[in-house]
């Protein structure tokens, strides 16, 4: 073979892997979009990539994730959902927040949202029924209502004694705020025990709420399952240590930095049926044909480590029927 003809073929054949490239069609564009904080919902992020997993797709390989956190900040929701319908993303992924859900769904009309909401999604507004969607979403419905009154009971029976229940609740999250107190009156008027209700949606304030509540002489905290509270667990965790205040929340991120208990949909499991869902339309289901999933996993975690350092004794009753204990 002469020089110039050899030269021509591995100039070729160097080349052919880019022209190749260039001519495979782009990946599939997820927009992965949660309220709260990337350091909180690791573990979600995990559960949502096992689920993708499942139905044949791995993040870089054949699939693009874009990450959004809002940190509670909902006021943000609103640009970011006009540039996710600007650019075309194949699907929106919404794996834990009602407000975020609800922004997507009225704002965007052709492109799929898998959600993971804590109301009934047709009450909501967002699909038609469960067995039929009938639209451009679905996706999981965690039962956030119900659970926090099973919460408040389990808290009773942790802590007796305790008369006076603070309860945080954030006030940009307003159908959860309206719904909770509502649940929790009804659940306290019932075992004779005084509710006081304290807002916060900043950090600031719940700085302040803390300190009404150190003034309120309250025996114990119920943190409003929020994905707001969720983001700012350390914040929380350092003020109930700080105050000596047996606090619980809706899911086991901020029972592993220190709070007391939490009891909740475990929503791990939510974020992967979300990753399935996501995955299942990008092979070419249509959200409108994808009954939505009710929650079945409920989870019970106990931080004995935080009991100990309260004086709390917790009955070995609440051990057994804990599904983690944290020591």
């Amino acid at each position: 073979m002469r020089r110039r003809e050899f030269i021509k073929v591995i100039g070729g054949l160097a080349a052919w892997p880019v022209a190749a490239s260039a001519q495979q069609p782009a990946m599939p564009v997820v927009a992965f979009l949660s309220v709260g904080s990337p350091e909180v919902m690791a573990g979600r992020v995990t559960a949502f990539r096992k689920g993708l997993s499942e139905t044949g797709y791995a993040e870089g390989q054949n699939v693009l994730i874009e990450y959004h956190w809002l940190g509670g900040q909902y006021e943000r929701l609103k640009t970011l959902l006009g540039d996710l319908v600007r650019r075309r993303v194949s699907v929106i992924a919404v794996p834990g927040s009602t407000p975020a859900s609800l922004a997507a769904k009225a704002m965007i009309t052709d492109i799929p949202i898998v959600f993971g909401v804590a109301e009934n999604p047709v009450t909501l507004g967002l699909v038609k029924s469960l067995a039929q969607p009938g639209g451009n979403a679905t996706g999981i419905n965690f039962f956030s209502e119900e659970a926090s009154a099973k919460r408040f009971d389990l808290m009773h029976a942790l802590l007796p004694r305790a008369m006076r229940f603070a309860v945080l609740l954030n006030p940009a999250n307003a159908r959860y705020t309206e719904g909770t107190t509502k649940s929790l009156s009804d659940s306290t008027r019932s075992l004779g025990i005084e509710a006081v209700f304290f807002k916060a949606s900043t950090p600031a304030e719940i700085d302040a709420a803390f300190a009404a509540m150190s003034r309120e002489r309250i025996d114990a905290l119920f943190i409003g399952g929020e994905a707001f509270f969720a983001s700012r667990g350390v914040q929380l965790a350092t003020l109930t240590v700080r105050e000596r205040l047996p606090a619980s929340f809706s899911s086991r991120e901020l029972v592993q930095v220190g709070l007391l208990m939490s009891y909740g949909t475990n929503l791990a499991d939510m974020a992967r049926q979300v990753g399935i869902y996501t995955g299942s339309i990008l092979k070419g289901a249509k959200p409108a044909d994808l009954p939505v999933i009710q929650a079945t996993k409920f989870e019970f975690v106990i931080n004995l480590q935080t009991a100990k350092s309260l004086g709390i004794e917790v009955s070995p009753m609440l051990l057994v029927r804990a599904d983690e204990v944290i020591e």
